[in-house]
């Protein structure tokens, strides 16, 4: 089984709630993850992990805290423009994006990124609403295996610890039915070793 991932536009920022896009909550003492080049990671979503504990049947993820994900996907956002250097297709340079866990939700401050002239350079938060689904979904999910057979055979070790696809209400276009794939495997998941995590671009 998989958690299947489906989104609710919200009227606020979901502070320190589970939400796809909006300004990263992240704890007090933190720095906003970037690449080499010092240019700030496009925000993709936190996930209080304590709404998991219902549909993470094995106990593989945290049921405690906060997990993000960071990426460099600013070019593959029509509505955006943020300078993050290309990462095309095959795996991505591990500066490229970031997962990390915050063992509380307790002390976090929003971070959100601005354009000069003090625009936000990210979409407005949305609700995320958690489901159960089968494990090669072909949508947006945590767990489960890799919908691409391409992707599956390549890590084969691996689980799909986060799935993105394509989505037109947000101008999200990954070439020609692309899908990007955190990925991870059982081990390094049961010692959450997000550093060991790999983020996969596929397309045909």
């Amino acid at each position: 089984m998989a958690i299947k991932l489906d989104f609710q536009p919200a009227f606020d920022p979901l502070f320190a709630q589970s939400k796809w896009w909006g300004a990263a909550d992240l704890p007090s003492d933190w720095d906003y993850p970037r690449n080499e080049e010092g240019e700030p990671l496009h925000f993709l979503c936190q996930i209080r992990c304590e709404e998991l504990i219902p549909y993470d049947k094995q106990g593989l993820l945290p049921h405690a805290g906060m997990l993000y994900f960071f990426a460099a996907i600013g070019e593959y956002i029509e509505h955006l423009d943020l300078a993050e250097g290309h990462c095309g297709l095959g795996e991505w340079p591990q500066d490229a994006f970031r997962v990390l866990h915050a063992p509380s939700c307790d002390n976090l401050h929003s971070c959100p990124i601005t354009y000069d002239d003090g625009e936000a350079a990210y979409l407005p938060a949305e609700r995320i609403i958690f489901s159960e689904v089968e494990s090669s979904y072909d949508r947006f999910k945590l767990l489960g295996r890799p919908y691409y057979e391409e992707i599956a055979e390549l890590y084969s070790d691996s689980l799909s610890l986060l799935q993105i696809d394509e989505e037109e209400r947000w101008g999200l276009r990954l070439y020609d039915c692309g899908m990007l794939c955190f990925l991870i495997t059982p081990e390094a998941l049961r010692h959450h070793a997000w550093e060991e995590v790999r983020l996969y671009f596929h397309s045909f």
